[in-house]
């Protein structure tokens, strides 16, 4: 580890180790501290992403790819259900990774780019005359100073870096989702499907989810608002009772839990000598409250405009601008704006409203399972949803 790096990235995350690659890549020198002693673990993630979504960067590897998904089932309360496949039936609509496997990967490939690489070490800004200069860096008792042209931070939905340097990341206690998850052997499950179960009495204003990792194999979660959890009615109560009447007989091997934001987007995601990206910019999507696409984008971006600034000696707001904007007009950004409505309508349906819903879709054969194409669906089996809530079908941006 040097005194000084064009490019310090916090959190080895996907959306940290994509920024870290993307600067080294074009040239930076580039510091990339991750907190915990091992990249990748404890996993907080269901794992899932679509196929358009990860060949936007990569080819998908055997050795971090899980189990190829060809369906996704949406489970009403009353049990009715739609089924999304590809046109024939039998196409690759996304994945299940194998997330420890897929960070150590993407941190490697930072690596070998020429990032260096810190584990089980704590970064805080490093503040001079009010102004960001690198990172104050804790590891094994020992403390130094790294002085950076430009930090990213990458450090999750906690985004304590941010936080210490001054940007308001707080996160509003209804758009903090407890989530809770086993990885559970042993089970009757449909191979090569992720089912998405919604009900307002077993998952109020969220939903379970099971994600298929491999024969008998699956991640089986639970996400629900701060607001709808407390005493005998937490993530994990209203999990544990969705197990006992569905899987009794499964062997829970790993038990996860954290928080995960579905908010709106941080108001700004760039300061002096400062860019935030990932969860820690509250990128994730908050219907799903999935985030590696997110995470992969925004990181890259980070990473490359980074790069751009330590270039052209300019690491100020202004110059960071560039990544701001094009994130924000974005096919990304365009769908976090839209998602958000989406979630504040969706979650607020009542058990009989949802079953009419998911009850008159048909299964579906499409090119792949995105919110838009689920939501034409609904759409088209239910007409009346326009007037009952237009803002979900108004075209934005």
């Amino acid at each position: 580890m040097k005194e000084a790096y064009d490019v310090v990235v916090v959190g080895a995350g996907p959306a940290g180790s994509m920024a870290a690659h993307a600067a080294a890549a074009r040239g930076a020198s580039v510091l990339l501290v991750e907190k915990r002693p091992a990249i990748g673990a404890p996993v907080r993630c269901a794992e899932g992403i679509v196929t358009a979504d990860l060949a936007e960067f990569m080819d998908p590897d055997p050795k971090w790819v899980s189990t190829v998904i060809r369906k996704a089932r949406f489970i009403a309360p009353d049990k009715c259900s739609f089924t999304i496949t590809g046109k024939t039936g039998n196409e690759v609509l996304g994945y299940t990774l194998d997330r420890k496997i897929f960070d150590r990967d993407l941190a490697r490939k930072a690596a070998d780019a020429g990032a260096d690489v810190l584990v089980h070490a704590r970064a805080v800004p490093f503040m001079e005359e009010g102004r960001l200069s690198g990172v104050i860096i804790h590891q094994h008792g020992r403390t130094c100073e790294v002085r950076a042209k430009v930090v990213i931070a990458a450090d999750g939905v906690e985004s304590k870096f941010a936080k210490f340097a001054g940007i308001n990341t707080t996160v509003p206690l209804a758009d903090l989702d407890s989530c809770v998850q086993y990885l559970v052997t042993g089970i009757d499950i449909e191979p090569e499907t992720n089912v998405f179960y919604w009900s307002s009495t077993d998952c109020p204003h969220g939903y379970i989810w099971i994600f298929a990792k491999g024969p008998r194999c699956a991640n089986i979660g639970i996400g629900i608002p701060g607001t709808k959890s407390g005493d005998g009615h937490r993530a994990k109560d209203y999990l544990d009772r969705f197990m006992e009447k569905n899987f009794p007989d499964g062997k829970i091997t790993e038990l996860i839990a954290g928080g995960v934001s579905t908010c709106k987007p941080l108001e700004s995601t760039i300061a002096d000598n400062l860019i935030i990206c990932g969860d820690a910019a509250r990128l994730s999507d908050p219907f799903t409250g999935g985030g590696i696409y997110q995470a992969l984008y925004s990181g890259r971006l980070a990473g490359e405009t980074a790069a751009n600034a330590v270039a052209q000696d300019d690491c100020s707001r202004q110059a960071l601008t560039a990544y701001e904007r094009t994130w924000r007009q974005s096919r990304m950004g365009t769908f976090l704006s839209r998602s958000y409505l989406i979630k504040e309508v969706f979650f607020r349906m009542d058990d009989s409203l949802l079953n009419a819903v998911i009850g008159s879709v048909p299964d579906l054969h499409l090119d792949e399972v995105t919110i838009p194409s689920v939501l034409a669906a609904m759409l088209k089996s239910n007409p009346w949803l326009v007037v009952r809530f237009p803002m979900l079908f108004l075209r934005r941006g």
